[in-house]
């Protein structure tokens, strides 16, 4: 797949275009893990548990390393990149020792010290002081057991205007220890937002098809909660008053999905990995008015949805064939189907239809509006409808966002854009 260059976000474009739309405030609740556990509890959105914090030598001296059971991690409050961050498997047998995921074993000392140095700012902006926190580690979903080496894989949405827009599945591997870091050798996965599947990959910064050292591809994998993970990223853009960010979050075997932390100035890479870019996303969804959390899911598997997905259900089969003016089977907002003439227009991105038909069926209210935007045109502002709309082409069907237009003055009331013409071959012999 060839990604265009003009639809990749670089740095300068990120800064200038999105990262300046982020508050003050909001950033520093964003850099401070503490203050975005409140964040979240405040707002009944579910993270891992908090089992100790520690701003001092004397906090951390006195803490009962010795007594702390099962899986956690030890990070620092305000660090970055994953640095500072130590993977804590379980406890074993031999009081005050512990297992690291790569089966080393360290003592209560070991964490005592490895506290101290984030205490004393070692993995902080700046090297300034910092706190050491102590969470539960999340046990592992089991759909990840095989892919992900010595760590939990973790799930990266990235959230502009509160649509969901781009997401990738980052696996650890034993070189990045346990750590869901693509800088320190994790693998990153793109997913298709309208069914949670993986797509493609990327690797230290090459594209892979096929995970390292095995014949495993990197598509196909069906991420679990996807509707929930795509709700609660949206949920928690809200919450943090953040324009722009990515949304970390695992899947705990026992309680889905949890937010791990925020991100107010998100990596790149997912482009790679998704084998697409952000910027022709992020203008998509640019002005919109998305009310709540299960409006923006909704958009964003209209809006989203990878060729790949659709491979996948078509694979082995035979195209149909549609003419450039056929006909099409449309659900008004009730009653029985009707048959509409439309014309197939390779031409058009994106599906469109008349304003008097759509209000005629229905489709102009309630849930068949999936976003209104504003735009400025020599009359002023006007505010313009992308609506659901449900239709059977050639006994396919198909569920597409479609523009509002003025058509009345033309012969045909709906065009069918490339976007929905995926698994069709279109005869131009009727043109």
């Amino acid at each position: 797949m060839i990604v265009r260059l003009r639809d990749i976000l670089g740095i300068n474009a990120r800064s200038a275009g999105y990262l300046r739309l982020n508050t003050k405030l909001a950033r520093k609740r964003a850099d401070d893990k503490l203050l975005t556990k409140k964040v979240l509890k405040k707002h009944h959105i579910s993270h891992p548990e908090l089992l100790g914090i520690l701003g001092s030598h004397r906090e951390v001296n006195n803490f009962d390393w010795e007594n702390l059971t099962g899986g956690f991690v030890i990070k620092p409050v305000k660090g970055f990149g994953g640095q500072g961050i130590l993977l804590v498997r379980k406890s074993v047998k031999e009081p005050g020792k512990f297992l690291l995921p790569n089966n080393k074993r360290v003592t209560a000392e070991d964490l005592r010290l490895h506290a101290l140095d984030i205490v004393e700012g070692r993995y902080s902006h700046n090297n300034l002081p910092d706190k050491a926190m102590i969470e539960e580690r999340i046990r592992i979903h089991p759909k990840f057991k095989k892919l992900a080496v010595g760590g939990a894989p973790d799930i990266r949405v990235i959230v502009f205007n509160n649509v969901p827009v781009m997401a990738m599945l980052r696996l650890p591997t034993e070189e990045s220890e346990g750590k869901a870091n693509l800088h320190q050798g994790a693998i990153g996965l793109g997913i298709d937002m309208a069914t949670g599947i993986t797509t493609y990959g990327v690797y230290k910064n090459e594209p892979i098809q096929y995970f390292p050292e095995s014949n495993k591809k990197v598509n196909g994998i069906a991420i679990p909660y996807w509707d929930k993970i795509l709700s609660m990223a949206v949920q928690t853009q809200i919450a943090s008053k953040l324009a722009y960010l990515s949304v970390d979050m695992l899947i705990d075997a026992d309680k889905g999905p949890v937010v791990l932390e925020l991100n107010d100035q998100p990596g790149l890479s997912i482009q790679m990995a998704n084998m697409q870019g952000l910027k022709k996303r992020l203008e998509r969804v640019e002005g919109m008015v998305v009310e709540d959390a299960e409006r923006g899911m909704k958009i964003a598997k209209t809006l989203f949805a990878a060729d790949f997905a659709n491979r996948v259900k078509i694979l082995n089969q035979e195209k149909r064939v549609v003419k450039v003016l056929d006909k099409v089977r449309l659900k008004p907002d009730h009653g029985e189907r009707v048959t509409i003439n439309v014309k197939v227009d390779t031409g058009a991105y994106s599906t469109s239809i008349d304003r008097k038909l759509a209000e005629k069926l229905g489709l102009l209210e309630g849930q068949h509006v999936l976003m209104e935007k504003k735009f400025k045109s020599a009359l002023g502002e006007e505010v313009r409808k992308l609506i659901e709309v449900d239709f059977y082409l050639k006994g396919k069907r198909i569920r597409t966002a479609a523009s509002i237009t003025s058509r009345s003055h033309l012969k045909y009331s709906m065009i069918i854009g490339r976007k929905d013409l995926k698994d069709f071959v279109v005869d131009t012999s009727n043109e």
